[in-house]
């Protein structure tokens, strides 16, 4: 059969640009490896932040934002080096993306029926100057119903235009190679495989039944990055950022392979910026996993005190929540692939929030009952689950069990009592006065003059060791793989681009596997709410581009060439 457009994935990127695609009367095949229980690809596992500018809820909250102000902060975030060559496409896609966060993108998702938690988060908050790294304001949006809220629309869509016959969606069909007929891309060919009741994100089978080949006037591969691929990932990873971690946990499931990377790497598909990566210093193994090495990113206030293994502070400005690959570099650089937060319950209980929907039920179940349970004493439920359950969490009365427990967790006896109770009881005598020289308690101080952090994010400055503040809690935190900035590099219409920078015929790329964008619209560092951003961006960009250059159209049930 022949189509007018193959999507390859079906992933945020995949479905945004399908349902462009379809809603333009082409006729799309879309192809997934992963069971229908798998819709929506990570996004659905997602927190659900966006990147917004200049917002309505923006400026509920006092906060003043503008473009200009956005575009600083992500140059200075990106620090885009290779303009003549990799970070061409990508610098491009990146002030192309901050027009749409800034115009267009919200007024889009809302005419959808997307809405938005009131309160705007803080993060990457930088600590550097005003044009370093970091978000100069609160940017980051959480969609009410995170994850699964933002793919609801456009499965919405897509299932449409399959009811209409515009789209035929083929689960469990993985592409093993692009078709190539005199440098255009025709199609695509793979292998069915068996079908898999297992749930969302649980590892599927491989076994083949059959092969399959399908031709189309153009391809688009949406199909994700490697971040549950560790030695992809260990292959790439940066001399930058010190030795690749020995010890990693998933924040993906294992279908997050990069195998079209390679795939469209061999079709003569370009990939550039290799090394750029994006992965959490704040992970936590998953006491009730759903997939291998399953981990959970703790989204941190920025009052916990940071540790390296060996029990010492992390310098200015390794706080939480400021910057991700700074500290990353900083914690590889010890020798170890692992750190610490101690912290106090009166901290845990405001400032510890947790990413993914399923550790969300109040903002994915939309429940303002449930929501409001938040401002009553004690961590939030799934935090308290953690600290139950979870084998990274220690909570102990004093100091000298928790560092005994600490040593316990490790196997070792890196930890002196005396060299940590030093270090926080300096901090301590830092609470004394309204001034101090401790960064970190300006930073904080600082981040409650903004409403939504006192409100919901900032605990009151206290003491640590200060009894009626307990009890203590010390956090082993793992690195966490994540996403992938660098990609398949593509022009401003989302057309893979080979190696001499001309487009492929009939190929195009979006999502994480074109770096969000170009081949790395982020450059070197994320501001937040950017990657389920760029994939909206991106597919969006892809289906019409590719609707306006093939195809077909349906009018009364016919089948128009135009």
């Amino acid at each position: 059969m022949k189509y007018d457009v193959i999507v390859i994935g079906a992933g945020l990127a995949g479905l945004v640009a399908t349902a462009e695609i379809a809603d333009k009367g082409k006729k799309v095949l879309l192809v997934d490896q992963e069971p229908e229980a798998s819709f929506g690809g990570q996004a659905w596992w997602s927190f659900g932040g966006l990147f917004l500018v200049d917002s309505p809820e923006q400026r509920r909250m006092g906060i003043k934002d503008s473009k200009e102000l956005a575009w600083q902060d992500w140059l200075g975030t990106a620090g885009f080096d290779r303009l003549e060559d990799e970070d061409y496409w990508g610098r491009k896609w990146a002030e192309a993306y901050v027009d749409f966060a800034a115009e267009e993108k919200r007024s889009w998702l809302r005419s959808m029926g997307v809405k938005f938690f009131p309160v705007v988060g803080w993060a990457e908050r930088g600590g550097y100057l005003a044009e370093g790294h970091g978000n100069s304001v609160p940017r980051f949006h959480i969609v009410w119903g995170t994850g699964p809220g933002i793919v609801e629309p456009f499965e919405r869509r897509v299932r449409e235009h399959i009811k209409t016959g515009l789209v035929d969606y083929r689960p469990r069909h993985r592409v093993d190679y692009l078709i190539d007929e005199s440098g255009t891309v025709t199609g695509a060919g793979g292998s069915v495989l068996v079908p898999d009741d297992v749930k969302r994100g649980e590892e599927s089978s491989r076994q083949v039944l059959w092969d399959f080949e399908y031709k189309a006037d153009a391809v688009i591969v949406s199909s994700g990055g490697i971040g549950a691929n560790f030695e992809l990932i260990r292959k790439n990873w940066p001399a930058r950022l010190g030795e690749a971690p020995e010890q990693m946990i998933a924040g993906v499931p294992a279908h997050v392979d990069g195998r079209m990377l390679s795939i469209t790497e061999k079709t003569g598909g370009r990939i550039v910026n290799r090394d750029r990566m994006w992965h959490y210093t704040e992970g936590i193994k998953n006491w009730n996993p759903i997939w291998n090495k399953h981990g959970i990113r703790i989204l941190p206030g920025p009052s916990s005190i940071w540790f390296d293994a060996e029990g010492n502070r992390f310098p200015t400005p390794n706080f939480p929540g400021f910057d991700t690959l700074g500290t990353l570099e900083a914690i590889q650089r010890t020798g170890y692939d692992y750190s610490w937060f101690i912290l106090t319950e009166k901290m845990i209980e405001k400032e510890f929030a947790l990413s993914g929907s399923e550790q969300n039920p109040d903002l994915t179940g939309k429940s303002i009952k449930k929501l409001l349970t938040r401002i009553l004493p004690g961590p939030p439920g799934p935090v308290k689950a953690f600290m139950n359950k979870g084998e990274d969490f220690i909570v102990e009365d004093n100091l000298e069990d928790l560092v005994h427990g600490m040593n316990q967790l490790v196997g070792n006896h890196l930890l002196d009592k005396e060299v940590i109770q030093r270090q926080i009881q300096a901090r301590d005598r830092e609470m004394d006065n309204t001034f101090t020289k401790d960064l970190q308690i300006t930073a904080l101080r600082g981040a409650r003059k903004y409403k939504g952090d006192k409100l919901i994010r900032v605990a009151a400055p206290h003491k640590i060791l200060d009894p009626k503040n307990g009890p203590l809690i010390a956090v082993k935190l793992n690195i966490l793989s994540r996403k992938t900035l660098g990609g398949l590099q593509t022009d401003l219409s989302a057309r893979v681009l080979d190696s001499v920078g001309k487009p492929i015929p009939g190929l195009y790329a979006a999502g994480e596997v074109a770096g969000f964008g170009g081949g790395g619209v982020h450059g070197y560092r994320a501001l937040e709410g950017t990657f389920l951003g760029g994939c909206l961006f991106s597919g969006r960009v892809a289906g019409r581009a590719v609707a306006k250059e093939v195809g077909s159209e349906v009018f009364n049930g016919e089948k128009i060439k135009t």
